[in-house]
């Protein structure tokens, strides 16, 4: 196995074995039972470039039918590492969206190895719903996300069964399940 080929295959892991397996999301069985998650493994190494890249994705997410990419996975192993960077990373992928007047159409979604919600110690479990084995920036289409939550009645469940599940699996579970 490559190294440029690992963080795609951790990630892929990351997506059967914890979002799937785990059912932390239950609408991304069907977009990668269809096959229609896109990885894209940047070669970024500064916070310009990923915007770069960011950008390219945005648009290609948009100028292609659902049926074929659905959503993006962004995977960046080289830059914004450090989550507080990462964080003020998201407001920058945002006024993206805005500049190529796709708000209201994408979104991004934020997932980080070392993600942590502002109200949670770091250790707490219930931040491993949002990380990932890589930095990465999710793009989502918002139809998409709309059609899921109108199927499902109450997504607020979804979050309360998460933390239920993770704290049931808790950290060392959590890095088990993930481990190659």
């Amino acid at each position: 196995m490559s190294s440029e080929a690992e963080p795609i295959i951790a990630t892929r892991r990351w997506l059967e074995r914890a979002v799937i397996g785990l059912n932390l999301c239950p609408f991304a069985k069907a977009v990668v039972a269809k096959d229609q998650v896109r990885y894209v493994l940047s070669a970024a190494t500064t916070p310009d470039a990923l915007l770069e890249e960011l950008a390219y994705e945005l648009v290609r997410l948009q100028q292609t039918e659902p049926e074929q990419v659905d959503t993006t996975l962004l995977i960046h192993p080289q830059v914004l590492t450090d989550f507080l960077d990462y964080n003020d990373f998201l407001d920058t992928a945002d006024a993206a969206v805005e500049a190529l007047e796709l708000d209201g159409e994408i979104q991004v979604a934020s997932f980080h190895p070392d993600y942590q919600f502002a109200d949670a110690a770091y250790d707490d479990v219930g931040n491993c719903s949002n990380r990932s084995p890589y930095p990465m920036l999710h793009l989502l289409r918002e139809a998409s996300v709309e059609r899921a939550v109108a199927a499902f009645p109450d997504p607020d469940v979804i979050v309360e069964r998460n933390l239920e599940t993770l704290e049931k699996l808790g950290i060392e579970g959590w890095r088990k399940l993930l481990a190659p």
